[in-house]
């Protein structure tokens, strides 16, 4: 079964540079399909596991992105995704 999630991305420099690295790294981190979608922007769907991709949907801060994930441990994946944005990735809200 297939979860998504709608999140507002809250820290300073959106999903940029470093803010970007940490969420492909958890992101890379499961065993799952996972996909991420600037719907604040033009809507195109990259892998959450490239770095290239995700800093090419130029997510900025107040942006909304919606996390896809298929596979055996999307549960853990949404939740820990889901947290660390919502964590602000590192950095202070804007």
């Amino acid at each position: 079964m297939t979860r998504s999630t709608e999140l507002v991305i809250r820290n300073q420099s959106g999903l940029h540079a470093r803010p970007a690295a940490i969420f492909v790294r958890a992101a890379a981190g499961f065993r799952s399909s996972i996909t991420v979608q600037n719907v604040s922007r033009n809507g195109t769907v990259v892998d959450a596991k490239s770095i290239l991709g995700v800093l090419g949907l130029g997510v900025s801060p107040g942006h909304r992105i919606v996390v896809t994930v298929d596979g055996a441990d999307e549960a853990a994946a949404i939740e820990a995704l889901t947290e660390l944005v919502e964590s602000g990735i590192g950095e202070p809200e804007a």
